[in-house]
């Protein structure tokens, strides 16, 4: 058997860290839950996309002047505990760390929804069982298999969201296909305004716009085994905003330029009821393979992203020291197998309510999502009132407008979590909220009794 190993290999390369750039912005809630938004606010979704796109293009440079002032694995809570507190390292890390646990159960059960367009009667556990059991062994294996895997899922993401977009291009000049006479630029605008159920509605939706975004930040988490952090990562970084632009501006633009928006379903994903539409063969099928690898591939960047954090947090003395070791293949196995063990509680949960499961599940990620974002607008504040006073030499990569732009990124957060208290279904995470608030409190002070291994060397 081979024998642990104590850092990580540097083995993603530019090409891994921007398709995982782009992957991470690219997932379920575009895929799935923007069929739910669409048939609650109507085609000024496009808005509220470009809105909560732009916070979090804000979010993302001010994690990027952070990484460039220090990449390390486990970034957020490192930079948390670093500007804000030892509690608020606690805090990010574990937080961070159950917003992917229960992200990755939203995607297993993306998984099994979409499952059942080819089988029918097969049970939704089923294939999100199996969907886990592959993912976090791709993860177990080496960081290159994960990111080879991640390469591919992300390209395969990218081009059928391009190919949508081109096609419509096509539809809207030629008019060919079975929506051609209806299809146009003025469903968005002619069916009933922008927002034709009102504004309450349309601002509630805010909810599972912002879950789209849940993973944009994961390009952090790379930084201790990139090939070239100082290159690489303000490259992905600023390629944010045309990615918004293109992936989620562009695609619903599309979709409701293609079909209007009332005739799609609140249930599945408004990508595979497009093309069905448009009477092309079996594209119906190919799309939902697409939708498919866009669960899959946002659950593998969760299972890596876990894994790492946990790690971050055993070397800090702020989890179980047996976590943070790295296996023969510079992996850290043990914490991966905690994260599968926590994701299985997903897989119960699309046996029990199978209905429910996707909504429940994307409300709470949502709420650990928010508070990561937060912390990260937090700690950057931190560091430039250091930068201020001279502590710390001033980065080239600096957030646009800070500290404005911070502030205006914080009132926006609070009041998405304002707006989950005002639907019954997305209430339930603000119930369960103080609870998870309570368990960290009670973990910070008990590991507070205990010393951390070794913090994180600077990288780069």
């Amino acid at each position: 058997m081979s024998q642990p190993v104590a850092e990580y290999k540097r083995d993603l390369g530019t090409r891994h860290i921007n398709m995982i750039a782009i992957g991470g912005a690219i997932g379920v809630g575009l895929f799935l839950g923007s069929g739910k938004a669409l048939h609650q606010v109507g085609p000024g979704l496009i808005l509220i996309y470009a809105i909560a796109g732009l916070m979090i293009f804000f979010v993302m440079r001010a994690l990027g002047e952070l990484l460039m002032y220090r990449p390390v694995s486990g970034s957020f809570a490192e930079y948390a505990g670093e500007f804000v507190g030892p509690w608020a390292r606690f805090a990010t890390g574990w937080g961070y760390w159950l917003v992917w646990i229960v992200t990755g159960m939203a995607e297993i059960t993306a998984v099994g929804e979409y499952f059942q367009f080819w089988f029918p009667e097969l049970p939704q556990w089923i294939p999100a069982l199996g969907a886990l059991v592959v993912l976090s062994a791709v993860n177990l294996i080496a960081v290159k298999l994960f990111g080879e895997f991640e390469f591919w899922f992300a390209l395969i993401k990218v081009l059928a969201i391009v190919g949508l977009i081109v096609l419509t291009a096509a539809i809207l000049v030629f008019g060919f296909s079975d929506v051609g006479d209806t299809a146009s630029l003025r469903n968005i605008w002619d069916r009933g305004g922008l927002f034709p159920n009102g504004a309450v509605s349309s601002l509630l939706a805010f909810q599972i716009v912002m879950f789209a975004f849940v993973g944009v930040e994961m390009v952090g988490q790379t930084a201790s085994e990139s090939s070239d952090p100082q290159r690489v990562l303000p490259r992905a970084i600023n390629s944010v905003m045309w990615r918004i632009l293109i992936f989620y501006v562009g695609a619903l633009i599309a979709l409701t330029a293609l079909v209007p928006w009332q005739q799609f379903p609140a249930d599945g994903s408004p990508f595979v009821h497009a093309f069905t539409l448009i009477g092309i063969p079996a594209a119906a099928g190919v799309i939902n393979f697409v939708v498919t690898t866009a669960a899959l591939s946002s659950c593998n960047s969760g299972i890596y992203s876990t894994g790492r954090m946990l790690r971050t947090l055993s070397e800090e003395g702020q989890a179980p020291r047996g976590l943070g070791r790295l296996s023969g293949r510079a992996v850290p196995a043990r914490a991966i197998g905690v994260t599968f063990c926590a994701m299985l509680i997903g897989v119960a949960l699309n046996y029990l309510v199978p209905e429910q499961a996707f909504t429940y599940i994307t409300s709470a990620s949502t709420v650990g999502a928010i508070f990561t974002w937060g912390m990260i607008v937090v700690a950057h504040l931190g560091y430039r009132r250091k930068v201020a006073r001279g502590e710390l030499p001033a980065g080239r990569f600096r957030m646009p407008l800070a500290p404005y732009s911070n502030y205006v990124v914080l009132a926006f957060l609070l009041f998405v979590v304002v707006l989950l208290a005002f639907d019954p279904e997305t209430r339930i995470a603000l119930y369960i909220t103080p609870v998870l608030a309570v368990a960290v409190l009670v973990g910070y002070l008990a590991s507070r009794k205990k010393e951390p291994v070794e913090s994180n060397p600077r990288i780069g």
